[in-house]
C-alpha cells in the first residue's frame, strides 16, 4: 500500500463531471442574457434622448432605434425565461456539489460511509439518487435520462482505492485536495469580489456624478444638459443593477467566513481529530461548502 495518494476532480464520476459543465454553461447564457438586457435599455435610452434627427419618410431613425432596443430587451427576456437558464444553472451547480461531495465523503470515510459501514458502494448510490431524485422534482435535468451520462451511480476506481486506505492517508488527502484547494478556491473568489466591487461602486460614483453635472448645466439655462443626463443616468442605473445581479457584497462576506471557517476546521483535522470523530468531522466540513450553506451566509451578511 502506499503512502500517500492524490485525488483531484478528474477523480470523480462521470456524471459530476457533466452537471459542472452544464452549470458553468447556464451561468454563462444567463449572465449574457442579463448582460445585454441592461445593454439594449441604455441604448434605448440613449437613442429617445437624442433629437428627432434624420427620418425617412415619417420614420424618426432614432426614435425607431429606441423602439428597436425596447423590443429587443423583451425578445432577450422571453428566450431566457423559455430557456430557463438560471433555474438549469442552479440546479446544475446544486447537483454537481452534491455529486463531489458525496464521493468526497464516501471516499474518505465520512458519515454515512463510515468504515463500520457494510457495502458502503451501495449505500453511495442509494443516498446519490435520493439526493438527485429531489433535484428532479424541482426541475433539474437528469442528463442520465437523454443518454449523455450512463445509468447509474458511479463509483470510480480512484475513490475505492482512496477508500481503501489507512486513515492517515485518507486523512492527508482530504485535507490537502479537497479542505485546502477549497479553502483557497473562497479566497480567490473573495478577492475578485473586492476587485469587482472597487470597479463598479467608482463607475457609478462616476456616471452619477456626470449625470449631476449636466442636469446642474441644463437646470441653469444652457439647454443641453437633461439629454446626456439623462443616458448617464440609465448608465448608472443599468451599472448598479448589474451590482446587485452579481452579487459582489454578500458573496465577500459569505466566502470570508466560510474560508475562515475552512482554515480553522483544518487545524482541529491535523491536530485533535481522532480516527472515530472522522465521519462528522467530514460531514461538518462538507456542510461549510455546500452552495445552500454559502447562500444563506450571502442572504444574512450585513
Amino acid at each position: 500500500m502506499t503512502d500517500s495518494m492524490t485525488f483531484r476532480n478528474e477523480d470523480l464520476p462521470a456524471l459530476f463531471h457533466h452537471t459542472d459543465q452544464a452549470a458553468v454553461s447556464r451561468q454563462r447564457e444567463s449572465t449574457q442574457a442579463t448582460r445585454a438586457q441592461l445593454l439594449l435599455l441604455v441604448a434605448a435610452a440613449g437613442a429617445a434622448a437624442l433629437p428627432a434627427g434624420p427620418a425617412v419618410g415619417s420614420l424618426h431613425v432614432f426614435a425607431a432605434l429606441s423602439a428597436l432596443a425596447y423590443a429587443g430587451v423583451l425578445a432577450v427576456g422571453v428566450r431566457a425565461t423559455r430557456r430557463r437558464a438560471r433555474p438549469q444553472w442552479q440546479l446544475n451547480r446544486s447537483a454537481a456539489e452534491f455529486i463531489k461531495s458525496l464521493a468526497w465523503r464516501y471516499a474518505v470515510h465520512g458519515a454515512p460511509f463510515g468504515s463500520e459501514v457494510a457495502g458502503a458502494a451501495g449505500v453511495y448510490r442509494a443516498r446519490l439518487e435520493k439526493g438527485l431524485d429531489e433535484l428532479r422534482k424541482m426541475g433539474w435535468e437528469d442528463p442520465r435520462t437523454a443518454g449523455l451520462v450512463p445509468e447509474g451511480g458511479e463509483v470510480t476506481g480512484a475513490m475505492d482505492r482512496l477508500r481503501g486506505m489507512e486513515y492517515a492517508v485518507r486523512r492527508e488527502t482530504y485535507v490537502r485536495d479537497r479542505l485546502i484547494e477549497q479553502r483557497n478556491w473562497y479566497r480567490r473568489k473573495t478577492e475578485g469580489s473586492r476587485r469587482a466591487t472597487a470597479l463598479w461602486s467608482w463607475t457609478i460614483v462616476l456616471l452619477t456624478c456626470l449625470a449631476l453635472l449636466f442636469a446642474l448645466v441644463g437646470a441653469f439655462g444652457s439647454g443641453s444638459g437633461p439629454l446626456p443626463a439623462g443616458l448617464l443616468s440609465a448608465a448608472a442605473a443599468a451599472a448598479i443593477a448589474w451590482n446587485e445581479v452579481r452579487r459582489h457584497h454578500p458573496l465577500i462576506e459569505a466566502h470570508t467566513l466560510i474560508e475562515q471557517d475552512l482554515a480553522a476546521m483544518m487545524v482541529v483535522m491535523q491536530t485533535t481529530i481522532t480516527e472515530s470523530q472522522w465521519p462528522s468531522s467530514v460531514y461538518e466540513t462538507e456542510r461549510y461548502v455546500s452552495p445552500q450553506h454559502t447562500d444563506w451566509l450571502a442572504r444574512h451578511s450585513s
